[in-house]
């Protein structure tokens, strides 16, 4: 349900009190491994390793592939390599790369031949998936125990290709940080037969403003999807004969009559398509009822901290999160996890930064 995502410090305790050259033997053979599994026919294997534990990962990798009859080399000539090996940073890397091995990482992803990184492409903070330079990217990535936050963690993860995780004979341990597989559906509750519509649950939507009705249709539908029996969409006037043409199962009724509509609603969904000047309802819905609320989309617009016991949860895009921390959706794009903790410390809530 939950898979164990590894930052930097968390992969140096599970390694201590191992044999180092051990680890770094299966390590450089699973990418070996993985090089001749996924590219049988390439003959000339190029390695660009750099001087810590990783650059030795990748040359244990290129003495296997000689073993295995292929010519494997470490150095910088990737004209005519038909696999390149990023093996220059492994997980104790931080920050931006020196101008030396920018130009190195530059070359690796003009060379045209497949990339396979060892651990995580070079360039990426193996704990935050933050990219300050220039960074490798890769085909694919052998990691090594469990997948790292920044193979995980955007801009980070569009660097790393197709990941595969390589055991070298640690044992699994507690992180800080998961990520939440398909079994996690099986915790979503179904309906029983003994249900109705309403004990087997109940949506309040309120959003559908003129030109935005297929963001509030859209969270209905999901609603019903999920199994809700009974769902209200609380829109503009104007706006319902729309939402009867488009919603069969679901109540509409007009944003005036939205707190008695919540009387009967076991949830919130607030802000799908609700457009501009409604930032005062939403915060006088969340303050008075006790009702779970996910906030999305219009819903976050001048959002400001609050108090409230029931469960409640923020969907923001960058740009949205951009503009709760007063920050550029730019600064949210490159810091990902940075801005969802103070997200979180400012809101005291379960936010999940789409995207």
């Amino acid at each position: 349900m939950l898979q164990p995502l590894y930052t930097a410090d968390e992969m140096r305790a599970a390694e201590e009190g191992h044999d180092v050259d051990e680890l770094m033997e299966r390590a450089g053979r699973a990418v070996a491994d993985e090089v001749l599994r996924r590219y049988p026919d390439a003959r000339r294997i190029v390695g660009v390793c750099g001087g810590g534990a990783n650059g030795g990962d990748g040359r244990i990798a290129l003495r296997i592939l000689r073993e295995a009859g292929r010519d494997a080399e470490d150095g910088d000539g990737l004209d005519d390599a038909d696999v390149v090996l990023d093996a220059l940073f492994g997980t104790g890397f931080q920050g931006k790369p020196r101008a030396e091995a920018a130009e190195r990482i530059e070359r690796i992803n003009a060379a045209g031949a497949p990339v396979v990184a060892v651990d995580l492409p070079s360039g990426v903070d193996a704990s935050t998936g933050e990219v300050a330079g220039a960074a490798v990217f890769a085909d694919c990535t052998v990691t090594f125990h469990g997948v790292k936050v920044g193979l995980e963690v955007a801009p980070g993860r569009f660097h790393a290709g197709d990941v595969s995780v390589a055991g070298i004979g640690l044992p699994l341990r507690d992180t800080e940080h998961h990520r939440v597989t398909r079994e996690v559906l099986r915790l979503v509750p179904r309906r029983q037969p003994g249900d109705n519509k309403y004990t087997a649950g109940s949506v309040l939507v309120l959003g559908g403003a003129p030109g935005l009705t297929g963001a509030a249709c859209l969270t209905a539908e999901a609603a019903f999807r999920a199994d809700a029996g009974y769902v209200a969409v609380v829109a503009p006037a104007e706006s319902l004969p729309v939402l009867e043409l488009r919603l069969l199962e679901a109540v509409k009724r007009p944003i005036e009559e939205v707190f008695d509509a919540a009387e009967r609603a076991g949830s919130l969904a607030l802000g799908p398509g609700l457009g501009e000047g409604r930032e005062a309802l939403v915060r006088h819905l969340l303050a008075e009822t006790d009702l779970p609320a996910v906030v999305d989309a219009d819903g976050l617009r001048g959002l400001e901290p609050f108090e409230r016991a029931a469960q409640t949860v923020l969907t923001p895009h960058e740009g949205e999160l951009g503009r709760l921390l007063g920050e550029q959706s730019s600064w949210v794009a490159a810091h990902r996890l940075e801005a969802v903790r103070r997200a979180v410390e400012r809101f005291r809530c379960v936010v999940l930064l789409k995207g």
